[in-house]
This record gives structure tokens, C-alpha cells and sequence, in this order.
């Protein structure tokens, strides 16, 4: 593998205003920023300053009610055209899901956005678990994960030899579980194709990710175990005929920047407790499925409680749900303890300083556990700020994270040079 090859990917993962709850509370963020686009284009002018890969917006197409919270309200087909505008190297990640799209439609809004900004696009193709968003699409009841994978595979499948016609008068005859007899019927102005990312932690996911997916977006919260994971990965891409180095795995981290690590807590104390009260207990109550409120906040998670989630099969993310429940079991937490650790809601969670979330990159990348991460700020454009001007330089003093665009990344093998 090349030196170019052998730099972070980082991408920014955008909730709204901010990870945190109650972010959208912030001096400097105006109520209505959440679907002013002049907050988003701001937020990619300060992304590309940092020289990161990519903007990544993980969409659900579901309305969340606003009373807990606002996460997102513009549609990625919105927000990737006028972040694009404001930008000319940094790249984008949209969401939209295998199980309730079709594939011609789908894949003719995805070229439009890879035309429109120029190959600076990338799809992040997702299965669905969620079943209000199932809901949404007239579907009943979500499939179960051996069904959504089989047709993701065939979907993505599909939707790349779609995209192989862009320019042509060719035509892609299609049966199975479903059918498309159609061109793309677009014209060919970007070389290449979009980049396809693939976020899913069970075997079909990487199975899945290593037969299509030039990245991964991955929730380990260890090295150890991140480590295998992604060589799992790798060697799904060889056994499919491609290289183990045609996809890059970056898993989540979300973090909160201080100038000391007792600064950062209190920085994540301090917007943690402007969230409403039972926010993190009912959020660990849905990636559990079991009802935490009558239960001693001082006591560790009953066993039963991880022995009945570990049953479930839908509901919230089967990755999320086994990394936590690994978690759980290996340190044995209070309740209490665990809400606090639980900021990531999902993702790893990192409070402290530059050097030591820099540290903890370094650490991973080097040792084979990531290619890269898809970062989760606190606030934006304030957590953005700070992990621009102190993190970035970090990782460009060790010499693992590009000093100009044009030295790597999983979106610029597809870029107009």
C-alpha cells in the first residue's frame, strides 16, 4: 500500500446542530439553523478548511418529534446541491435505503446529485431497521435482516450497472426480487461512479461491504475487535476479485474537544443536562428494548435485560445493539455510569483533549483497527471549529492526515482531477 494510501480518511457525521440533545439551545445558533442552508453551507466551508473527506448525512426518513429534540429536516437531495456550492474539494455522503427506494428512480437522483457536484458524491447505502420509517414506505412490518441484505445486495448490484449505462443507449434487463428493464438514460458528465459506503456491523453487512462498498462505516468500540472486523471485510472484498485495499472501514467516534479532559466533561455535562431529563434513559431503553425507568439507576443491567435484547431482531441497529451489549457485559457498569458513557448513543464515545483524541486516531489507525473515522462533534459549527483548528493539526504533525486535498481519501479515486 502507497504512502497517499496510508492517510486517515475522517469524515464529518452532521445531526442537525449537534450531537448533543440539546445543541439547538446553543448562543450561537439561531432556532431556525436547523433548515436555514446557510447553516449547512457554513458548516462545509468550515469541513473543508480542515481538509476532511467528507460531509456524512445519515438521513432517516421518518419525523422525529422536535419536543426531545430536532435532528433533520432537509432532505440530503437538498442539503448535498447547496453544500456542494459553497465548496470545491469536500465531498459528501447521503443516505438512502436498499429496502425502500427502487432501484431506477434511486439511481437516477443519486447520478444527478454525482453530476451536480462534480464526482464530489458518495451513496451510503443503508438496510432499515427502523420501523417508522418502514412505516412511511406502506410497508408493515421490516423485513427480517437475511431479507433486506439479499435484496441490498441485488439493489446496489443493480444500481451500479444502471449507472454503467449514463451516457449510453444501453439497457439493463433485470428479474429477481424485483425487475428493471431500463437505461439511466443521463448523460455521462463525471468520470466514474459515485462512491458507494456501507454502514452495517453482522456478517451479512460485511459480506455485503466487501463485495461493493468502496467504505465502511463501522461501530466497534474497541481495536481489538475493530481490528478483526475490518480484516473480515477485506477479505470478503478479495473473495469477490477485488483488492483488500479497494475499501476503506471508519468507525464512529464521536467526541468533545477541551483544552484539558476535566474541561471536556464539563462540556459534555453541561449540554447533557440541558436535554430533557429522560433523554439518554430512553434512548438506552430503545437500543435495549426493555423499559429502564423502573429500574436502580445505581445496579448494573440485569441480566435478563441483555438476554432479551440479544433476542430481538429489530427495533434499533443490530450493530449498535451487540456492541453495547459486549460492552456491558465486559465492564459491568452502573446504570447510572453507563447513561453518562452512552453520549455516542451508539457510536464510541471520547472526551478530552487534541492530543488525546488524536491519540486514540493514531493509535487505532496504526494498529489496523480503521482506515479512518466518521467523527460526531458536540456542537455545530463550535465542535467543528474546535476539531478543525486543534485536532487536524494534530494529525498532520504525525504525519497521518493530508496537508492539502488531492493526497487520498475514499472519494477522490472518484473525482474530476
Amino acid at each position: 500500500m502507497s504512502d497517499e494510501n496510508r492517510l486517515l480518511t475522517v469524515n464529518i457525521n452532521v445531526l442537525g446542530v449537534g450531537q448533543r440533545p440539546a445543541a439547538w439551545r446553543a448562543p450561537d445558533i439561531r432556532p431556525d439553523a436547523i433548515v436555514d442552508l446557510a447553516h449547512w453551507q457554513n458548516v462545509a466551508r468550515i469541513a473543508e478548511r480542515g481538509l476532511v473527506d467528507a460531509i456524512f448525512l445519515a438521513d432517516r426518513p421518518a419525523i422525529t418529534d422536535p419536543r426531545s429534540r430536532p435532528v433533520q429536516y432537509l432532505d440530503p437531495g437538498v442539503l448535498v446541491p447547496a453544500m456542494a456550492a459553497a465548496t470545491e474539494h469536500l465531498g459528501f455522503v447521503a443516505t438512502a435505503s436498499t429496502t425502500l427506494n427502487e432501484p431506477v428512480e434511486l439511481a437516477r437522483r443519486l447520478w444527478a446529485l454525482h453530476t451536480a457536484t462534480q464526482g464530489r458524491f458518495a451513496w451510503n447505502a443503508v438496510t432499515s431497521w427502523d420501523v417508522e420509517a418502514v412505516r412511511n414506505f406502506g410497508i408493515t412490518e421490516v423485513p427480517e435482516r437475511a431479507v433486506r441484505y439479499a435484496r441490498a445486495e441485488e439493489f446496489v448490484t443493480v444500481i451500479k450497472r444502471l449507472w454503467e449505462t449514463a451516457g449510453t443507449s444501453d439497457v439493463v434487463d433485470h428479474d429477481g426480487s424485483f425487475s428493471v428493464h431500463a437505461g439511466l438514460e443521463m448523460d455521462a458528465l463525471v468520470p466514474e461512479r459515485p462512491a458507494i459506503v456501507q454502514a452495517g456491523g453482522s456478517e451479512p453487512g460485511w459480506r455485503l461491504a466487501g463485495l461493493v462498498a468502496d467504505g465502511v462505516y463501522s461501530v466497534d468500540h474497541d481495536p481489538a475487535s475493530a481490528a478483526e472486523h475490518r480484516q473480515k471485510i477485506r477479505s470478503y472484498a478479495v473473495e469477490a476479485g477485488r483488492s483488500a485495499d479497494d475499501v476503506r472501514v471508519f468507525p464512529g467516534l464521536a467526541v468533545v474537544i477541551g483544552s484539558t479532559e476535566q474541561e471536556a466533561w464539563d462540556r459534555f455535562d453541561h449540554w447533557e443536562h440541558l436535554a430533557p431529563a429522560t433523554y439518554s434513559l430512553n434512548e438506552l431503553s430503545k437500543a435495549l428494548g426493555a423499559d429502564f425507568s423502573g429500574l436502580d439507576l445505581d445496579a448494573p443491567v440485569p441480566e435478563k435485560v441483555l438476554a432479551d435484547a440479544e433476542a430481538q431482531d429489530a427495533g434499533w441497529s443490530a450493530a449498535y445493539r451487540r456492541v453495547l451489549i459486549e460492552r456491558i457485559r465486559s465492564e459491568q457498569p452502573t446504570i447510572r455510569r453507563l447513561l453518562r458513557d452512552f453520549g455516542g448513543y451508539g457510536q464510541r464515545f471520547l472526551a478530552g483533549t487534541p492530543e488525546q483524541i488524536a491519540d486514540t486516531m493514531e493509535e487505532w489507525f496504526r494498529a489496523g483497527s480503521a482506515d479512518g473515522f466518521n467523527i460526531m462533534l458536540d456542537l455545530f459549527p463550535s465542535g467543528l471549529e474546535d476539531f478543525v483548528d486543534q485536532v487536524v493539526p494534530e494529525l498532520q504533525r504525525r504525519g497521518i492526515f493530508r496537508r492539502e486535498y488531492g493526497q487520498g481519501g475514499v472519494l477522490e479515486r472518484f473525482r474530476r482531477p
